[in-house]
Parts: C-alpha cells; sequence; structure tokens
C-alpha cells in the first residue's frame, strides 16, 4: 500500500503554515513548529527538502526565516508531497523512469498500476497549496463519520 509518510504529511502543514504567515516577511522555524506542534530538528530535515526543490526561500541571520519562493496558488500537493517524500510510486517497479523489471513485457497488472499511479498524481495535482490554506477549519469524512481537521 502506498502511504504517505510523517514526512510528506508535516511538509503540507509547515506549507500551509507559511501560507497563512505569508505577509512578505520571513517566519522562523520556531514558529511553525510551536503552531503545527513538530519538533525543531524533524522541521529541519523536511527544510532541506524542500529548499532543494526550490519550494521555499531561506533568509539567513537573527531576523531570518522562511517564506514561500511562489504564491500558494502556484504549487500543488503532488509537488510537495514529491519535494518531501521523493518517489511517490504506488509498485517499486514504477519508481524509477524506465522500467526495469524483467517481468515488464508480459506484466498483465502493470497497466492496472500505472492507471493507479496516474489517478492519484491527476488527483494531488488538482489541489493547491491554496486549496487547502483555506480548509483549514473544515470537517473532513472518513466512513462517512466527521473527525476533526488535521487527524
Amino acid at each position: 500500500m502506498m502511504r504517505i509518510s510523517t514526512k510528506g504529511r508535516y511538509a503540507l502543514r509547515i506549507m500551509i503554515d507559511l501560507a497563512h504567515q505569508n505577509d512578505g516577511e520571513p517566519v522562523s522555524l520556531r514558529s511553525v513548529a510551536e503552531r503545527q506542534n513538530i519538533t525543531l530538528k524533524y522541521m529541519e530535515g523536511i527544510m532541506t527538502h524542500l529548499l532543494r526543490a526550490q519550494l521555499v526561500v531561506s533568509i539567513r541571520g537573527k531576523s531570518g526565516g522562511y517564506y514561500l519562493a511562489r504564491p500558494a496558488e502556484d504549487y500543488t500537493i503532488y509537488e510537495i508531497l514529491k519535494a518531501a517524500e521523493g518517489d511517490l510510486a504506488t509498485v517499486h517497479c514504477l519508481s524509477t523512469p524506465a522500467n526495469m523489471c524483467p517481468m515488464c513485457e508480459e506484466c498483465s497488472t502493470l497497466p492496472l498500476w500505472t492507471g493507479l499511479q496516474q489517478v492519484i498524481q491527476k488527483y494531488l495535482e488538482s489541489y493547491t497549496l491554496a486549496d487547502l490554506k483555506g480548509e483549514k477549519n473544515a470537517l473532513h469524512f472518513c466512513d462517512n463519520k466527521p473527525f476533526p481537521a488535521g487527524q
């Protein structure tokens, strides 16, 4: 089963937090960590991935911090998760551009996994950071039972 790890989920929370604080001033990691209840050490590792993907900008120094590199509506959830997680393949054989599986040519399940991966990617690309920023207090449903946002 494909699962988004804590790193991916926290990366989304960090990016949403930065989108909410987007007033042109850098936001300190400490303040994001406090608001999001994430350890500073863990956040630093996530920020490395977000910086490498050029999703955020870092300003050093006493008044330094982080801010979004682009407007919130220009980020897809897919690109944020891909930056944090790296590989978002549904099955291992799809994790590289060229399928290296020796069974690739005669695999009857490959079209299923390829289609599933395309559906997931399309779905995650259909949401922007701005979309999630606007859903901060929304109820979310699991098995038709509401539970508080953020769980």
